[in-house]
């Protein structure tokens, strides 16, 4: 399946008592420091897609958790001896908040129906919410005990598990729920977590990335630095911009920073030259694997943009969409093609003055990009889509060799 390309610049809970295992995922090279941790590994409450907890409650808006509220509250005054009514009704008590009053609803419903697999779930994900892992621990352990095939119930389990220090029971947990559901991304991100800190790093690495393919950002944040770093895996820089740019797409900020440092450490001059040019031939060994998703697309030169080469070939989304990509990744002819497509549109496509080109630009001239600087101080100087503001173009422009400051400057003067 054809591997999709990211407009990267558009896409621009519990917290438990033990130690966040991020920073053991985190980009540990001896010559970088390592990124900031993001997540700790932390129970979810929600339920597997194909699992729901309860009947789920139709929310449209903010206040219909209050409206909803009210008529579940109706139907046990109508029904006090309803369970069924109870569990409703604990679940929209956690909906706005109120963990006591849902959890006091959970225990009526369990005495009157003591057996209830999925009411003692319930409990156990609220009492994890109030951050009482062993009383949590012992209600899922009950679920699991009526219905051993409850996933949620190992899956919450293994969370509970880990927050008590039990490495080796929530590894266990997390592994039989993926037995009894396979297609169940989250549960393999949080096994690659248990099994790191355990320092099985090579099965974690491939529960990583199994996790990242099943499109959780964190996974694919992390399988970045795995790649950065050869663990458990053979470093790969390239690919690990590739999952970076990924975890982009859903607006995670570590990736963004990652691929901001990579790009700093491949266009600054106080950078060993040996680092630069390893960065910078990762970005171009990303900008060629974009390639292989259009095998039928003509490549001319080993420097050529696939945008270009798409929007020639009639393919205006897909061209523009790798446009993006190949700026971010540090192509010039790319920058130029997107420099053009700001001041003039594209059809319906691509609006004139496109704030999204803008942000593009920002982003890589922040990070040195000297043909995005120049892009910009343009833009500024002659007021193309933005407020002109010659005082930013000369900023923009410092630093830059005196006849590209000049050449620029006189381009402005002559709009």
């Amino acid at each position: 399946m054809r591997r999709r390309l990211v407009l990267v610049t558009i896409l621009i809970a519990y917290l438990v008592v033990r130690p966040p295992v991020d920073s053991l995922f985190a980009q540990t090279s001896e010559e970088s420091a390592p990124v900031p941790p993001v997540e700790s590994l932390a129970p979810d409450p929600t339920p597997p897609r194909d699992e729901p907890l309860l009947p789920e409650l139709t929310l449209h808006e903010p206040e219909d958790a209050v409206i909803v509220l009210g008529e579940l509250r109706g139907a046990v005054r109508l029904s006090p001896n309803s369970a069924e009514d109870r569990l409703k009704l604990a679940l929209g008590l956690y909906h706005i908040g109120d963990l006591d009053a849902a959890l006091d609803e959970c225990r009526v419903a369990l005495k009157l129906k003591p057996n209830n697999a999925k009411a003692l779930l319930q409990l156990g994900i609220m009492l994890m919410t109030k951050q009482d892992g062993r009383a949590a621990a012992t209600a899922l352990m009950e679920a699991i005990l009526l219905d051993p095939e409850l996933t949620h119930a190992h899956y919450s389990l293994g969370s509970v598990q880990y927050s008590l220090g039990n490495f080796k029971a929530a590894i266990q947990s997390y592994r039989r729920a993926l037995e009894l559901q396979p297609n169940f991304p989250d549960a393999r991100y949080r096994l690659a977590l248990v099994l790191k800190l355990t320092n099985q790093n090579q099965e974690a690495a491939q529960f990583m990335e199994e996790a990242a393919l099943g499109g959780i950002p964190q996974a694919q944040y992390f399988t970045g630095n795995a790649y950065r770093n050869g663990q458990g895996v053979e470093k790969n820089l390239a690919l690990a911009i590739s999952w970076w740019t990924k975890a982009v797409e859903f607006g995670h900020q570590p990736a963004t920073d990652a691929l901001s440092k990579l790009r700093r450490q491949a266009l600054s001059s106080e950078q060993p030259d040996r680092r630069r040019k390893e960065a910078m031939e990762a970005f171009r060994q990303y900008r060629d694997a974009l390639w292989t998703d259009y095998p039928d697309v003509v490549r001319n030169d080993p420097n050529e943009s696939l945008g270009v080469a798409l929007l020639r070939d009639s393919q205006a989304y897909n061209g523009v969409t790798a446009l993006f990509a190949e700026t971010l990744a540090l192509s010039e002819t790319a920058q130029d093609e997107l420099a053009r497509l700001y001041e003039s549109g594209l059809d319906t496509r691509l609006a004139q003055f496109d704030p999204r080109i803008l942000t593009c630009f920002e982003t890589t001239a922040a990070d040195g990009f000297v043909p995005a600087k120049k892009t910009l101080a343009r833009i500024y100087g002659k007021g193309l889509g933005v407020t002109a503001n010659l005082q930013k173009a000369k900023v923009l422009l410092k630093g830059l060799p005196k006849q590209d400051i000049q050449a620029v400057l006189d381009e402005i003067a002559a709009h």
